[in-house]
């Protein structure tokens, strides 16, 4: 249960359906997940875009009316978090915008690490913003390029940016989807039952929508969609994966496929890695939800100790403010998880979670265990410590709020009031996505950043 930590966003496109914005809706949906701040659809009918975008969850923003005036056969989507401070509509996604050229909505997942000074270089050749976020750049600068086409127009600006971008452009007649060099941030390729095209952060977005997986768009490669043509491939980077190890630790749902892994199968084999290099004398083990099920269910099954839904969520609890007293900071923990006390009184308890970030929520929860009886807590996590920030499209605190930059292994464990405290560590966390490649990103570990 994370709430320390936050993908930015997710992106959807659809392509050669006459229900395209629907089958945007339904699938930003599934996206829900990895963004729950603002929604936003913009579709197009082959002579005109139209774009409505709002704050809130995806079923607020959109209704039958909504859905009604977003006519056409393409349409792009976006879920988004915002970051502190940013509470403006004009931050949510698509951007849409006017140039010589005609129309064009952009949605973004990722974060460009060099937005500020192309953004500079843009403003003093008189471009004016009207947002803070990155992704606005990009229309300045196919705007302003002296391509007279617009793939290369695309092409010129994305070759223009650095960092973490899984991106759809729609225009009137075409969409297209592009991911960065280094495939930071997931992106796949699906086909609908009727011959269309749907492309979508997670692979969870075409299951509904009955869509059939097709492959991940790969690092540096460049997906265009055109009526009546199959989508064209151009390669505009070489590519040099370093995908986000977090996806799999805690960002995917666990029904998807992402970077040619099943989220859920590695969760699993993480709780076992962590059996195997951590193991407990106890009782039950019992997961943090959501996050930490399937690790949970992987370490119990290694283990050969008894698993159980020792806590229950509350899924019904939406955003709260931020509590003024420790008593209603504990009280919003209570509102959100229960302990079973019947399962756990008097157990020695194993309790399995993700991560661990500023370590708070964690020392509530041992807290909530040990309060409804249990005789021992011994905190299981099945990635390592965080200790920096990520700047490639997650919204994580300061290095000054990780508790593990901060912090040695003993302390954090004395703090958060655990009897024992143990993380996977890195090698193992490699072994369980089956890679021995230097393909992942693991920054938010090590503090080695790519770009």
């Amino acid at each position: 249960m994370r709430e320390d930590v936050n993908e930015k966003c997710a992106v959807v496109g659809i392509f050669g359906h006459e229900e395209a914005s629907r089958l945007a809706y339904f699938s930003l949906h599934a996206l829900q997940h990895r963004g729950q701040e603002a929604a936003g659809i913009s579709a197009s009918d082959g002579e005109k875009l139209r774009i409505i975008k709002k704050r809130g969850l995806v079923m607020q923003v959109f209704d039958e009316d909504a859905l009604s005036t977003l006519r056409g056969s393409s349409a792009i989507g976006h879920t988004r978090y915002s970051t502190a401070g940013d509470d403006s509509i004009l931050d949510a996604q698509p951007v849409f915008a006017r140039y010589d050229l005609g129309e064009m909505a952009i949605a973004h997942n990722g974060n460009l690490t060099n937005a500020e000074e192309v953004r500079g270089r843009l403003i003093k050749k008189g471009a004016i913003f009207q947002t803070f976020m990155d992704t606005e750049n990009l229309i300045h600068l196919i705007a302003k390029s002296e391509e007279d086409k617009l793939t290369p127009r695309i092409i010129d600006a994305v070759q223009k940016i650095e960092g973490a971008f899984s991106l759809v452009f729609l225009s009137r007649t075409k969409m297209f989807a592009m991911r960065d060099r280094f495939g930071f941030r997931p992106l796949s390729l699906g086909r609908l039952s009727n011959g269309g095209y749907i492309v979508a952060s997670e692979t969870c977005a075409f299951d509904l929508v009955g869509a059939e997986f097709v492959r991940d768009i790969e690092p540096g490669e460049l997906l265009i969609f055109k009526e009546g043509r199959e989508p064209k491939s151009i390669k505009i980077f070489e590519p040099t994966p370093k995908h986000c190890i977090f996806e799999y630790v805690y960002f995917a749902r666990p029904d998807s496929l992402v970077f040619g892994q099943s989220v859920y199968q590695t969760r699993k084999n993480m709780g076992k890695e962590l059996s195997k290099i951590k193991p407990v004398d106890a009782d039950l083990v019992v997961p943090v939800p959501d996050g930490g099920v399937p690790s949970a269910i992987g370490y119990a099954q290694e283990s050969g100790i008894p698993y159980e839904m020792g806590i229950m969520r509350n899924h019904y609890i939406g955003r709260t403010f931020i509590e003024p007293t420790q008593e209603m900071r504990d009280l919003k923990v209570k509102m959100k998880l229960s302990p079973m006390t019947d399962i756990i009184r008097g157990k020695r308890v194993v309790v399995v979670d993700d991560s661990i970030v500023r370590g708070t929520t964690s020392r509530r929860i041992i807290r909530m265990l040990k309060e409804a009886g249990a005789s021992e807590v011994h905190m299981r996590v099945s990635s390592p410590p965080t200790t920096d920030p990520c700047y490639y499209g997650v919204d994580t605190p300061d290095k000054d709020k990780l508790i593990a930059a901060n912090m040695t292994q003993d302390e954090i464990c004395e703090y958060i009031e655990a009897d024992s405290l143990a993380f996977l560590d890195e090698d193992s966390l490699l072994r369980s996505v089956n890679t021995k490649e230097d393909n992942y990103c693991t920054a938010c570990f090590t503090g080695n950043y790519i770009v």
